[in-house]
Parts: structure tokens; sequence; C-alpha cells
């Protein structure tokens, strides 16, 4: 039993040592986290589990952001993060944001975590427009942040519409202007393709070195009034206070400088800014609300002890990261160049490989086409020779007929020349059988008149009959010669004709022309040489180029501000505007 008790009591020991949690989910500008955190804990226990997390030591521009009705506030470092006056709904839900911004990017933020979280800070602020941004200014914007996303152009990929799905310009700009999407990617891409050979960590940090120069970058502003009842803006940056005119957050009416403010006073709700120049006036206001007063207090606090930090030598840690920092540059920079160099080898091959399979097939069409056309040539050879073949027996067949008429022409003329013989001696008879009947008759001519003369001395004979029989009987009749009857001369006969008609042939074919397909080798394409312009003078030249477009009667105020003080020519940067006074003989402001 004793053995049991003491079960017991170890138990319920160990169940009271047990500390209670609750979960809180973190939401950054990419990501979401939750945490189990333990009920005891502070605000420094969970941002700094927050930063290891995220692997950030520049911890000292962030904070944690949660929201009290309609207003922000930043968690407490020193406070028990459920003393804050947030929603006890678990997950407690905070925002991991820059609560502080760097007067020069380029120069503070070391760590590329860092820089990553500002630029997508930054770049929310813009497209939300809670950052004004000229419309020229948002298109070399967005053309970075694309370099940022996708890295260097490659028409291949990256083609007509690759950008359709993306938000990169302000809704304020687009209505702007007359122009389709298609025409903003246009330019926006045209700028992109300047980015060529920067990474990542290159572009985010350009889109911070052109965003930090506008005008509302990094300032927050309260509603406040001044001891006249007027309503003004107050904007706190990490350059100092400034004082606006509620319908111009552009160009604050008055400035004070962190290194010209002396002390800055806080009780209930006035706030009194005490000019480190005692002829300037003392400037008093106050805010509605008491929670606004403590948020204004903090970033005054928080900015002021940034620019004091960043005018005195490094820390220790920071001398280390920025040493990291350059190390690990150069260690990028040396495997950019080596990824580089393997790139450029690659695509040399993969030009050599595309050139030499060009060639192949090159040389396969060629050897398909001289296949082609040897098969048509040996079908054409074929033909031809079935032709030869077909001419030759014709032509042997021709022969046999020109020899045959050669012999019926030999016949006819050997038939000619009989006929002419024949015809001749038939001409001579004709002749003769003429000259004979010409004889003949003559011969009867002569033989009738001798008849009659016989009838005649025939009768003188009968008349002497009586006289004298005798006589009678003396006379003796002659015989006469019948006359010939020519015989009729043979005609000709008809000479016979033998018409010869020689088959003609025809032969239509045409010699086939190999004509060889010689393709020049393509010359590599010569690279593109970026030239970099100057910043204003791209930025100029795409104002020009969209000014047409424009529609004025969708300006807002702040665009007719910011084309004012472009035309006086006094907003190019405000970081420009106020010097960095040297740290020696500073006085620290009293707050």
């Amino acid at each position: 039993m004793a053995g049991a008790i003491a079960s017991r009591m170890s138990f319920s020991s160990l169940k009271r040592k047990q500390p209670k949690t609750f979960t809180v989910r973190i939401v950054t500008m990419d990501a979401e986290m939750e945490f189990n955190c333990e009920m005891k804990w502070k605000g420094k226990d969970l941002f700094d589990l927050v930063c290891r997390t995220l692997g950030l030591r520049e911890t000292w521009f962030f904070g944690l952001q949660y929201t009290i009705k309609d207003t922000v506030a930043w968690l407490k470092m020193d406070k028990k993060v459920l003393d804050h006056d947030v929603s006890k709904e678990e997950p407690v839900t905070f925002h991991f944001l820059a609560k502080f911004y760097p007067e020069n990017a380029e120069e503070e933020l070391v760590q590329e975590i860092t820089q990553h979280l500002f630029f997508l800070q930054v770049k929310k602020q813009i497209l939300d427009e809670k950052i004004y941004c000229p419309p020229e200014a948002s298109v070399l914007l967005a053309s970075y942040a694309v370099q940022a996303k996708y890295g260097d152009y490659d028409p291949s990929v990256h083609k007509r519409g690759f950008l359709a799905q993306e938000e990169l310009l302000p809704k304020r700009v687009i209505n702007l202007y007359q122009m389709t999407p298609e025409m903003w990617e246009e330019r926006i891409t045209a700028w992109y393709a300047e980015h060529r050979g920067r990474a990542r960590d290159e572009a985010e940090m350009e889109y911070l070195k052109i965003a930090q120069d506008l005008e509302m970058y990094g300032v927050n502003y309260f509603a406040i009034r001044n001891k006249k009842g007027t309503e003004l803006l107050l904007g706190v940056d990490a350059l100092g206070l400034h004082i606006y005119d509620p319908e111009n957050r552009l160009t604050p009416k008055i400035s004070f400088p962190w290194n010209e403010i002396r002390n800055i006073s806080y009780s209930d709700k006035e706030f009194t800014i005490k000019p480190l120049d005692k002829k300037i006036d003392v400037f008093k206001f106050n805010s509605s609300k008491l929670r606004v007063n403590k948020l204004i207090l903090q970033l005054c606090i928080g900015n002021h002890d940034l620019f004091m930090r960043r005018r005195k030598a490094d820390s220790l840690e920071v001398q280390q990261m920025k040493a990291q920092a350059r190390e690990e540059k150069a260690r990028k920079q040396m495997e950019r160049q080596r990824l580089a160099r393997e790139k450029q080898m690659r695509e040399e091959a993969e030009r050599t490989r595309d050139e030499l399979e060009r060639r192949l097939l090159q040389m396969k069409e060629e050897a398909t086409m001289a296949n082609e056309a040897l098969m048509r040539s040996e079908e054409t050879a074929d033909l031809l020779a079935e032709k030869a073949q077909i001419t030759e027996e014709e032509a042997k067949l021709l022969a046999q007929k020109a020899a045959e008429a050669e012999q019926e022409m030999q016949r006819i003329k050997a038939t000619a020349i009989r006929t002419e013989e024949e015809k001749r001696l038939m001409e001579q008879k004709v002749l003769e059988a003429e000259v004979l009947a010409l004889k003949m008759a003559e011969e009867s001519e002569r033989r009738a008149k001798e008849a009659d003369q016989l009838k005649q001395d025939l009768q003188e004979a009968r008349e002497a009959e009586r006289r004298a029989k005798q006589k009678l009987l003396e006379i003796a009749t002659k015989p006469t010669y019948p006359p010939m009857n020519p015989i009729p001369a043979p005609l000709p006969p008809d000479i016979p004709s033998f018409n010869l008609i020689g088959d003609s042939l025809s032969f239509d074919f045409k010699d086939t022309d190999m004509k060889r397909l010689s393709m020049e080798i393509e010359k590599e394409k010569v690279e593109y040489l970026e030239k970099s312009k100057h910043l204003q003078e791209q930025l100029n030249e795409l104002k020009t180029e969209i000014e047409a477009l424009k529609l004025k009667e969708r300006e807002t105020a702040l665009d007719i501000l910011h084309n004012e003080n472009s035309d006086r020519g006094g907003t190019s940067s405000k970081h420009n505007t106020i010097k960095k006074p040297q740290a020696q003989g500073r006085r620290p402001i009293c707050i």
C-alpha cells in the first residue's frame, strides 16, 4: 500500500511539473508556422523562437504584430504573451513583419533572409498602394520582381502570356492607362530581359534600392491634431518625424530629423517635439487614442535607436555577419560563375549537338533525296533500256521492211525496164503496122482501081464474049490478096505501184538532272551585349512612351502631387535630401 501511495504521489508531482501550453500561429510574408508556447513565456521568448526557426540574426528590424479592433500593435518583449490584449482563442495569431526600415538597404541588410522578407513586405505595400509608386517606376520594379521569381529570361520558356496570372502592378496604375494586360506584359518583359545574370538576392536588392527612394517608403502615418485643432498626419520613419497635410502624404509640410530633435515628451494624449535649434518653435500635437500614442512612442524610440546605431561602429556581431555575408557572397559569386561556365559549355555542347543533328538530318535528307534520285535513275535506265530494246526491234523491222522495199523497188525497176522495152517494141510494131496498113491501103486502092478496070474490061470482054469465047477463057481471073487487118498493139500494162509507209517512232524523255541541295551552316548567334542604361533615362523613356495612353480623369490626388513634385524636381530621392550627421558632438534625445 505504501508503494501505491508513493507512485500516486510521484504521478501527481509529475503532472504538476508539466507546463501548460497554448498554440500560436505565426504568419510571415511567405509562410505560416505554429508553435506550442508555455503560458509563462514573454514576448521575447516567442520572438526568439521565431527568429531561430527562420535563421534570422538581424532581429532588430522585426517584430510580432497583432490587431486590436481597428488598430495595429506590436508584441512587447518584456511582457507575457497572454498578458497582451490578444484573442484568447487558439491558435493566437501574430504577423512577423518589419517594424523598422533601414536608411540604405544595400548597406544595412546583411542576411539574405532579411533582404527577402523586406522585399516581400515592400512589394506587398506597393501593390496594396500603401506606398505610392509612379507608373514608370512600378514597371521597373515589376521587372525585378519577375527576375527574382523566374530567373534569367528565356524566350523559349517565358512565352507570351506567362505573366497573365501574376500580380505585378498596382491597380491604380493599370486603371490609369488605356493599355491591355498584354501591353503591360510586353513592357515588363522588355526590362526583365535586361536583368539577365542577376541572382534572386541581387534582383530583390535592386528592387529595394529603387523602392527606398519612394516618398512613402518606411513611413508610418498617424492622424493627429495640432494645438489649434487642425487635422494633420504624423509620419515616423528612419530619418525622423514629418508633418503632412492629410491630402498630401508625399511632401511633408515640416520635417524633424532625428539629429535635430532635442527632446520628445509625451503626456497623456499630448506629444511635444523640441528641436535642437532653440530658435525653432516647439511643436505640439494630440492623438486620439492612448493605444495609438503608445505605438507612436515605440516607433520613435526604435527608429531613434537605430538612427544612432547606424552612426556608430558596427558591433562585433554585425561585423561577423558582414564578414560571413561577404564570404557567402564571394562563394555564391564563384558558384554562379562556375554554373555560368558550365551553362555556357552546356549550351555550346547543345548548340554543337543541335548543329550535328541538323547536319545529320540534312545528310539524311540528302541521302534520301539521292536514293530517290538513284531509284528514279534506275527506273529511267530500265525504261530507257526497254525503249532501246523496242527501238532496236523496230529498227530491225524497219531494216527488214527497207530490204523488202528495196527488193520490191528493184523488181519494180526491172519490171519497169521490161515494160519500157516492150513498149518500145510495141510502138515499133505499131509503127510498122501503120506503115504496112498504109501500104496495104495504097495497094487496096490500087487493087480497087484495078478491079474497076477489070470490071470495065470484063464488061468489054463479055461484050466480046460473043466474039470470042476463046478469049474469055484466056482471061483468067488473077487471085487477090485480102487486106491485112492491122493487129492492134497491145496496151502497155499498168505499172504497179508500191507505197512504203514507214512507221515513225518518236521518243520523248528528259534527262534527269540530280540537283544536290547545299545548305550553309548556320552561323552562331551573336550574344546580345547587355548595356545597362541609367535608371532615370529608363523611367523617362517609359513615362514618355505610355503618357499618350494616360486617362487624365482617372488620376488620383497622389498622382497629381507626384507629377507636380517631379516638375519641380524636388523629390528624386528623399534619402539624398537629408545629410547624415557626424557622430561627434551629437546630443541624445530624451524621450
